[in-house]
């Protein structure tokens, strides 16, 4: 790859996924786009290059989800789980007693074992919540791990991931090498492909937002602007779920952290985040990195 293709391609994905790659990660690209050029019966990455520059859609795409990660599994970190079901969950329970309903967004939700991990928690609140409404909306870049997402089929080494096995016999059906996870909490979850580069107004407000281990890969206006806008989506009195590599502090005022509990924020007054400007040249398509 010459140093003018590389430049070239971290332009291309930072524009059309948000991905900001450093000068150093010429390597990354070559082990994930080469095998992609040679699937495509392409001689290479000059040939790649060339494709993209021609604007051959599906190609983009490809190129797109090929440099995305979706590392991910059930109950990942524990902790932001654990704030759910003890922090948000009471106080969400307390503060909607009026209206009986939850909106729940996961951002990047990659394969989905962060939303059924959230659908586990309040099945397991049991009478808690009956006669509640639940949704929970679940966005993904890729529309592959979106299907996969919606099948909820499993193998026995994802299922192992973080997810207790109490859990893995109530909620799942083993078929053969293979579990999937039952229809009950499969029809909790809506699963969309969505770009978090996009306005998401037409998702509608949320009591809560996961929106984790995807910002750290997008520049910091990026993160300002998507923190501006997510700002807009949360209910005054909603929370904000970050990955532990993740902030607001130094970036934004629309949101703040909740002490002692790493992770997780509050909105601040919503007028503030309004009066934020967006971003002009959003790209079409979101890079999801990192798993939830």
């Amino acid at each position: 790859m010459t140093p003018t293709e590389y430049e070239y391609l971290r332009k291309f994905l930072k524009d059309n996924s948000g991905l900001d790659l450093s000068a150093d990660k010429q390597y990354l690209i070559e082990s994930r786009l080469l095998p992609l050029a040679r699937k495509a019966g392409l001689s290479g990455i000059a040939e790649l290059v060339q494709k993209l520059q021609a604007g051959l859609r599906p190609l983009i795409t490809d190129v797109v989800e090929a440099m995305t990660t979706n590392e991910t599994f059930f109950f990942r970190d524990k902790v932001p789980f654990d704030h759910f079901r003890d922090t948000i969950m009471p106080e969400i329970i307390k503060a909607r007693a009026g209206r009986r309903s939850v909106r729940i967004w996961c951002a990047a939700g990659s394969t989905g074992q962060e939303p059924y991990s959230l659908a586990m928690c309040l099945k397991e609140m049991g009478a808690a919540l009956t006669g509640w409404r639940v949704e929970i909306i679940a966005t993904d870049l890729s529309q592959e791990v979106l299907e996969k997402a919606k099948a909820g089929v499993y193998s026995q080494f994802e299922v192992q991931r973080g997810l207790p096995i109490q859990m893995l016999v109530k909620y799942f059906k083993q078929t053969g090498e293979t579990w999937q996870i039952n229809p009950e909490l499969r029809a909790m979850i809506q699963h969309r492909q969505l770009n978090l580069l996009h306005d998401f107004a037409q998702l509608g407000t949320f009591d809560v937002i996961f929106c984790r281990n995807v910002l750290i890969y997008f520049d910091q206006d990026t993160k300002i602007n998507i923190f501006n806008r997510l700002a807009r989506q949360i209910e005054p009195d909603g929370f904000l779920v970050l990955g532990a590599a993740e902030t607001v502090v130094g970036l934004t005022d629309t949101f703040r952290p909740i002490p002692d509990r790493r992770g997780l924020y509050k909105p601040n007054d919503p007028r503030a985040a309004a009066a934020k400007p967006v971003l002009a040249g959003a790209a079409p398509r979101m890079a999801v990195m990192a798993g939830r």
